[in-house]
Order: C-alpha cells, then sequence, then structure tokens
C-alpha cells in the first residue's frame, strides 16, 4: 500500500510517499480502508519535533530517539471496514467509520488496523467521509476539555483560537451545552466563528481580550498561546482557566464519539474544512498547516 513515511525529524521534506506493507488485523482489530484522513497540529509537532526542554528526552523516548518510532503520521481518518479480525463484534465488513488513532498515529496511508474498542465509532449518516475525518481529534479534545471546565447552561465562556480545529468544536459545543460563548479570533476569521453560533466576537489583532470587561466562568485556549496570568482579570473568582497545553492529552474513548455522532445527526455539530490534497500533497498541507493560520482542518483525501 501507499503511505507518507516521516523518514526522520525535521522540514517537511522528510516526508515521503512509499510503498509499505498493508497491515493484518489481528483477532480484536479492524483493517479500515482510509478515504479521508487530516494533517494536524500534532502530526507538525511530531515531525518537527518540537517540545519543551524539560520534555525533550523523555518525548524523544516515547516517540523515537532519531526518528519517530511510528513512521506513519497521522492521527485521525473516515473509512471502510475492509477486514475483521475473528473476535471482532462491533464492527462488519463494510461498516463506515470514523475514528481517533491518536498517539498509535497511522492515518496517512490507503490502510490502517485499530482494536475494535479504540475510540472508534461508525460515522454520522449525514457527513462525507471528509467532513467525518474532521471530527475526532478537534471534537473530542475541545468536548474532554469544556467538560474539566464544567461546561453548563447559562455559564459564560471564551474560547481563544476559535477558528482552529478544536476552537471550531469548541464554539459549538458550548453552544450545544447552553453557555454563552465569546471567540477570540483574527479579523478574516470573525464571521466564521459568528456562523458556528458564538454570542460575541474579539478580534484579537485590534482589541486586546484581557481588557474586557465581561468576566468569564470559563476560558478555554483552543490553541495554547495564551497563559492563566494573562486572563486573571477577566475570570470570575470561581472561574475555570482550561488549555490544550500543558495539562495533558486529552482522555477520550468510544463513547465521546458515539455523542459527537450523535450531535451530528441531529444538526447541532459540523465539521469546518480549510483546504484538501492528496496523499502525495502531505508535505504540501504540513508547510501550510505550519503557518498557524488554518481554519477548521486540512484534509487529506484518499479517494476521489
Amino acid at each position: 500500500m501507499k503511505a507518507i513515511v516521516c523518514t526522520k525529524y525535521g522540514s517537511p521534506d522528510v516526508l515521503q510517499l512509499k510503498e509499505v506493507n498493508k497491515p493484518v488485523p489481528k483477532a480484536n482489530e479492524v483493517l479500515i480502508k482510509i478515504h479521508a484522513t487530516t494533517v494536524a497540529s500534532g502530526d507538525i509537532r511530531v515531525r518537527g519535533f518540537k517540545s519543551p526542554l524539560l520534555l525533550w528526552i523523555p518525548m524523544r523516548l516515547v516517540l523515537g530517539l532519531r526518528k519517530p518510532r511510528q513512521p506513519i503520521l497521522g492521527v485521525e481518518l473516515a473509512g471502510e471496514v475492509e477486514r475483521i479480525g475473528k473476535n471482532v463484534r462491533r464492527f462488519k465488513k463494510g461498516d463506515q467509520v470514523f475514528a481517533l488513532t491518536g498517539m498509535s498515529l497511522g492515518a496517512h496511508a490507503e490502510y490502517t488496523c485499530l482494536h475494535e474498542n479504540a475510540v472508534i465509532s461508525v460515522m454520522p449518516s449525514n457527513m462525507t467521509f471528509e467532513e467525518a475525518a474532521a471530527v475526532p481529534m478537534g471534537g473530542t479534545s475541545a468536548l474532554y476539555f469544556l467538560r474539566k471546565g464544567n461546561i453548563e447552561k447559562g455559564k459564560k465562556v471564551l474560547i481563544y483560537g476559535a477558528s482552529g480545529s478544536v476552537g471550531t468544536s469548541a464554539v459549538q459545543l458550548a453552544k450545544y451545552f447552553g453557555a454563552e460563548v465569546t471567540g477570540v479570533c483574527s479579523t478574516a476569521n470573525l464571521d466564521l466563528v459568528k456562523s458556528l453560533g458564538a454570542d460575541y466576537v474579539i478580534d484579537y489583532k485590534n482589541e486586546d481580550f484581557t481588557k474586557n470587561e465581561a468576566l468569564y466562568d470559563i476560558i478555554f485556549d483552543a490553541v495554547g498561546k495564551i497563559s492563566r496570568k494573562d486572563c486573571k482579570n477577566i475570570l470570575t473568582p470561581v472561574g475555570k482557566y482550561i488549555t490544550v497545553d500543558g495539562q495533558g492529552i486529552a482522555k477520550v474513548n468510544k463513547e465521546d464519539m458515539k455523542f459527537l455522532k450523535e450531535l451530528i445527526e441531529k444538526g447541532k455539530l459540523k465539521s469546518v474544512i480549510d483546504r484538501e490534497y492528496r496523499l502525495e500533497e502531505v508535505p504540501e498541507a504540513h508547510r501550510y498547516v505550519e503557518k498557524g493560520h488554518k481554519k477548521g482542518n486540512v484534509i487529506i483525501k484518499l479517494i476521489e
């Protein structure tokens, strides 16, 4: 099968299209023919190995010393079950699924194997493969961190980085839970964030959100670029500051995927797609994502 292989840590030039062995599912695994995947910020960090100094050694031990131990990157996908292991009960051949591979990576390829109890679910009936591939990482991360902030009806929530993969999901999920949502983004993305349901939007290029007169019950940094210190004056006395950076990897499970699927089918959550590339164009997609200005998600389309 074809796959994009990360040959070593470095620039997007280390990513090469290669022929590799097609995986064979174990007894409790499903073999998925991947129709679409994404290039996410996590792929950029792994490929370029951008890690804080204190985490440099432990992260190298986890990911691989000189190159990624799992050379095929990609953390989310949508596709079709082509084959199942003899003990699989949750899925059958032909099921259309979407999944989060997480630290196992492996989605930048024509096929991958996942345990049937991994973060995987039957796809929403009202989405294309491309739309479904854009949901798992941003959707589950936003859900995890909003729950960590004790999201509930009536709370005032500010989402910094509201136009990114996690941010676009967070705006919609916070509205679903009944919160009053303020999204912070750049001038170019104000209309997008409004269209997702934000009650208020702040253009960080022209306004200092930390000097806003409003107080927030939850401030969610969806891109890891601000600190609690930055936000202390606009948090309520019992308000919570939550960030994707430095508060651990989002702990998610297959029930979260089922929940997101149900919301999508009810019209409460949708994907935001910036650009689409082909598998052989993954290095170009990395260059674009690395600039830090993508709206929502960047899709890799494997099947026309």
